[in-house]
């Protein structure tokens, strides 16, 4: 689930696993409209290997972004202690996001 909120005058949004973990979180969006359409480009590109940057931090720990077509980070992973457990989140990504309902929370 898409569970997009709203921060002040912006807008973010967080794709969600069915046990409630947040998987990917987006940027901050000017307007709604512009959110829902990072939720759109996460449900049409997140099937797309190459939106996929996979990175490792300083402190040795593996995240992810996803980029839309034109390059531009669409959101970002948690951190994670396992490149294993990175190649999962992603998997999750493309395994929940295309059919992903969008859920408004305060």
């Amino acid at each position: 689930m898409f569970e997009l909120k709203q921060s002040g005058d912006k807008y973010h949004f967080n794709l969600k696993a069915g046990n409630g973990q947040v998987i990917l979180s987006s940027q901050m969006y000017a307007s709604k409209a512009s959110a829902m359409n990072g939720i759109e480009s996460v449900q049409k590109n997140c099937g797309n290997d190459d939106c996929y940057e996979k990175k490792t931090a300083k402190n040795g720990k593996f995240h992810f972004n996803v980029k839309s077509t034109n390059g531009q980070i669409i959101g970002s992973s948690q951190m994670y202690a396992a490149e294993s457990g990175m190649n999962n989140g992603i998997e999750s990504v493309k395994k929940n996001a295309p059919g992903a309902e969008v859920k408004e929370v305060e």
